[in-house]
């Protein structure tokens, strides 16, 4: 194992100049800021008291939170000189590890922190003494551990030692629903020392600290075998490393020629690739996607690490572009909570389904203020139209029609059929009463962001039904044809909501969004219209993932300039040194804030190169800003192919990565202006100039419709 460690530490100061790896000598001075370690089952923030685990809180309703477990990584190290030694804290992005490195003239101390990628049950310490000089001294080092076997939400108990471990237990205090059971955390963890020594013989020593969590004792004690196994065969962190390699090597996103947006983008897909599982089957079920990630969410923090509209349409559409097993499993859980929803309908006195504005594990609402859970129903066609994205990019219709798609999809179109009234003077379908993206409303009607989605739910049914063969009311599509949108004729504008008066302040990205993600039909001019209407009263301190959605409205108007002027609005809820976003730019709000990071992603993987998912094609118009020299994104995923887009200045190329595996889907490059038209084959890369497209199925060409920009 020392051989392996000291090998694999060496190849990480070897990246000082990498763009994926971030270091310094001075930590935050808030600690919130710390950077963060996650597998998509346990996390922690590092030097934090306590780690979060997938799906475990403690709490009813409004008071549930991600439940605290005492942190084993959290300690200190004390050596000797050290007032004249060298610090250096690093986040490796790249291999998921945090380093605290202390090195003096003769010595270097490493400390390591990982949740492991692969074995996600194991959170691991490791600490490497190597001797620098000529030196025979020995090397002690003092160990301060802030571990404390108890929980304000868990009451832990003291179970028999295995295999020389500690070993704790017990059940969170209070069950989410009343009545419900209360969950269980089986925690074995190594014993810290109070000092580690490298004798006069060694050159350099590793000792390894493993911590098992699971949710029953049989299973904590296999995880924790498993890694010991790992760990005599020397292949503990290099299975690791191996686990984010793969995830990197199937996903990335490089560029040349701003490195300030090259850090930001890597530090962005790891933040969001850390919360979600393994891409393998794994054996504990996975709950979501929250704003501030699954190493934040404690009691008064961070949204309390419940899942969100963020889900859907902040980090979405990157997890889906990129790993669509991995948006399966998000859908899958918005499946599994689909009674819950169904009997928070009947209680509000609807039909179908409503789902709450904050879920945790059961999926009724745990929202601490009702107003959200009555008004901010938008949340309905948000996961609706995530399973529309989801059918349109994979045409997987086993997944709607034997998963329990379907029931979601359709279940929501009953809501928004029974949530309408009709306005007989108007002659249209009305939603009155919700509030819309922009909170600072909470009781308007027919908002333009409610309305679109509504509309897009009824569409969706209707559609998805046909090609099950499935009979619904014909009632859907009549309801979606005459959903009021608001619309200023004279203005040329869309204004938020019925009575909105120009000027008035908004909280966060709205109206922008029916022009992305939502790709509601207008023209040039009027999509142009919303953006100086409300680029002028949007809220400066709003959150963060607002000015990556007016980015990519001017980026699909060719004005990079402009776009470029938004995206630096992001800068400043970056956090440094390890790039942590803060919710708002004064540092406040949520952190980690994976809200935030999904929509700057989604500048760059959609925005630059204009990629919208349509029903019959995946169409592009790539735009390169002044300071970009070149853009390469690798893995983005349609039809079971994977793809490779390069960009430069003057020219776009598409590279064919893999094929699909499960049935045959040829794919095709058809460019708008000239009609030409380029077959996709395997690793044989397909050059042209920069300019709109699309990407479609080969075999439907014939029979699809035309597929233009909406």
């Amino acid at each position: 194992m020392e051989t392996e460690v000291h090998r694999l530490q060496k190849s990480m100061f070897e990246c000082e100049d990498d763009p994926a790896v971030f270091s310094c000598d001075t930590l935050p001075s808030d600690l919130r800021f710390m950077a963060t370690v996650a597998n998509g089952y346990i996390g922690t923030r590092i030097y934090s008291d306590i780690m979060h685990i997938n799906g475990v809180y403690n709490g009813e309703r409004g008071d549930c939170c991600r439940a605290d477990v005492p942190s084993t990584v959290n300690i200190r190290l004390t050596v000797p000189d050290e007032s004249t030694a060298k610090k250096t804290f690093t986040l490796n992005t790249r291999t998921g590890t945090f380093y605290s490195t202390t090195e003096t003239k003769d010595f270097v101390v490493t400390q390591q922190i990982f949740a492991h990628r692969s074995q996600v049950h194991l959170m691991v310490l490791i600490i490497t003494l190597e001797r620098m000089a000529i030196s025979k001294e020995q090397l002690t080092v003092e160990i301060k551990s802030m571990f404390v076997p108890h929980s304000q939400n868990i009451d832990f108990m003291r179970g028999p030692d295995f295999m020389q471990a500690m070993y704790i237990h017990g059940e969170t205090l209070i069950p989410e629903v009343k009545g419900a059971a209360r969950q269980s955390v089986h925690m074995i963890s190594m014993p810290l020392p109070e000092s580690l020594t490298l004798l006069s013989t060694e050159q350099s020593r590793s000792w390894i600290f493993l911590t098992a969590v699971a949710d029953t004792e049989e299973r904590a004690k296999e995880c924790f075998v498993e890694g010991q196994t790992l760990v005599q065969s020397n292949q503990l962190y290099s299975s690791h490393v191996l686990a984010w390699a793969t995830l990197w090597k199937q996903s990335c996103i490089s560029l040349r020629g701003c490195r300030k947006l090259n850090q930001a983008l890597h530090g962005c897909l790891y933040y969001v690739l850390s919360a979600l599982p393994p891409m393998k089957p794994t054996d504990f079920q996975y709950i979501g996607l929250s704003p501030g990630g699954l190493s934040n969410g404690g009691n008064g923090e961070d949204y309390f690490g419940h899942i969100f509209w963020d889900q859907e349409i902040w980090l979405y559409p990157i997890v889906l572009a990129f790993y669509p097993e991995l948006a399966a499993i998000l859908l899958k859980n918005r499946i599994r909570t689909l009674p819950a929803a169904k009997s928070i309908a009947v209680q509000q006195g609807f039909l179908g389904a409503k789902y709450p504005w904050e879920s945790a594990v059961t999926g009724f609402e745990v929202c601490n203020e009702d107003i959200y859970g009555l008004k901010e129903i938008h949340i309905n066609s948000d996961i609706s139209f995530a399973f529309q994205q989801y059918f349109y990019l994979t045409q997987d219709l086993v997944f709607f029609r034997d998963k329990g798609g379907w029931d979601v999809v359709c279940s929501i179109a009953e809501f928004w059929s029974s949530r309408v009234t009709w306005n007989p003077s108007e002659m249209c379908y009305e939603i009155k009463g919700v509030m819309p993206p922009d909170e600072y409303q909470s009781d308007v009607n027919n908002s333009a962001f409610t309305a679109v989605g509504a509309k897009y739910s009824l569409q969706f049914a209707t559609e998805l039904a046909s090609h099950l063969q499935i009979a619904v009311p014909s009632e859907w599509m009549k309801i979606a044809e005459k959903i009021k949108v608001p619309f200023d004729p004279e203005k040329q504008y869309h204004p938020e909501f019925d009575g909105y008066k120009s000027g008035d302040v908004v909280k966060q990205a709205d109206v922008v969004l029916l022009g992305y993600p939502l790709m509601y039909h207008m023209s040039p001019q009027v999509r142009k219209n919303d953006l100086v209407m409300y680029e002028a009263v949007t809220d400066p301190e709003g959150p963060a993932m607002t000015w990556s959605m007016f980015a990519i409205g001017w980026l699909e108007l060719k004005n990079a300039t402009q776009a470029q002027q938004q995206l630096n609005k992001c800068y400043s809820n970056i956090q440094e040194p390890f790039k942590v976003w803060s919710e708002n730019a004064d540092g406040s709000g949520a952190v980690n804030f994976l809200t935030g990071m999904g929509g700057f992603l989604q500048t760059v993987v959609f925005g630059y190169t204009g990629f919208r998912i349509t029903k019959n094609c995946l169409l592009f118009d790539p735009i390169i800003p002044e300071d970009i020299d070149e853009l390469q994104i690798t893995g983005i995923n349609y039809l079971g192919n994977i793809l490779q887009l390069q960009l430069s200045k003057e020219q776009a190329t598409i590279v064919l990565m893999r094929c699909c595996e499960v049935q045959h889907m040829p794919l095709e490059v058809v460019l708008r202006d000239s009609g030409r038209t380029f077959v996709l084959n395997r690793d044989q890369p397909v050059s042209f100039l920069l300019g709109p497209g699309k990407i479609q199925n080969r075999c439907n060409a014939d029979s699809s419709e035309l597929c233009t920009k909406l």
